[in-house]
């Protein structure tokens, strides 16, 4: 990228699919969340998750990256089998104290409201910060186990919140309530439901979506994790009527397979 370009283009998100995306913001290429299985079904305990729709780049395609953002590593939705393989490629991995036990030294657990600073290429650094994360109603972990968010600082760059698995409102204001109100939203969506919880969303609905938004103040919203599985209960044209609904349809921008959305 040149420096015209950089100084267009603050934060570059390609989305691969699911909630999988490539972010490139202050020199560095960061990847949400990796599921690059086919489509097919992932036996979890007694249940079954089925993937609908395969990646929309292979691995090889992404090119290098510095640091992957895992949300959680529980759940194939979230870190399918070629998922966890390609782990081993990247020299860092943010996560959970719980994936790093199950996973091993290449993750380094991030807990909430602690950071980590990444050096950027042309000087200066990105701040990583933990923050919060509640994968259903309240009092769910015990069933879906620890889950984990971001959020991305820096001198001159964007602030960034990756939500990671969050279904909370309340769990949004608490963190714009310690750090302020932030200028991209990375949401990840689809009010997914599965019979661990009946009738519970474990993700954000598109209601919830515009209201993280607007708590937030972000200026633009990138939702993910709103396609590609059964278990997803809401997608594309629930967001787009929950944002028009709530005044912010010009926040929303809706990826679609392999796009990159410049911001």
């Amino acid at each position: 990228m040149t420096d015209s370009e950089v100084s267009r283009c603050r934060l570059r998100v390609r989305y691969v699919g699911g909630p999988t995306a490539l972010l490139e913001i202050g020199g560095l290429r960061l990847l949400t969340d990796p599921t690059f299985d086919p489509p097919g079904e992932h036996p979890v305990g007694d249940r079954v998750l089925v993937k609908t729709i395969g990646p929309a780049l292979e691995v090889d395609a992404l090119g290098s990256v510095d640091v992957v953002l895992l949300s959680h590593d529980q759940h194939p939705d979230n870190l399918d089998t070629l998922g966890r393989a390609y782990l081993a490629r990247v020299p860092l991995v943010l996560s959970t104290a719980c994936a790093r036990d199950r996973l091993g030294d290449r993750v380094r657990p991030l807990p909430n409201w602690t950071w980590i600073e990444l050096p950027r290429p042309r000087g200066g650094v990105l701040e990583v910060i933990g923050v919060p994360a509640q994968h259903g109603p309240e009092g769910s972990e015990r069933l879906v186990g620890e889950v984990t968010g971001f959020v991305l600082a820096g001198d001159d760059l964007p602030t960034v919140y990756v939500s990671g698995d969050n279904a909370s409102l309340e769990v949004v204001r608490a963190i714009r309530d310690r750090l302020g109100p932030v200028e991209v939203a990375i949401l990840f969506a689809g009010a997914a439901q599965t019979p661990l919880i009946p009738g519970a969303p474990l993700t954000l609905t598109g209601e919830a979506a515009a209201g993280a938004a607007a708590v937030l103040e972000a200026r633009a919203v990138v939702p993910l994790h709103f396609e590609g599985w059964a278990h997803f209960t809401q997608g594309a044209d629930t967001l787009l009527a929950a944002f028009e609904r709530a005044g912010l349809r010009d926040r929303l921008h809706l990826p679609r397979p392999g796009e990159t959305i410049e911001l």
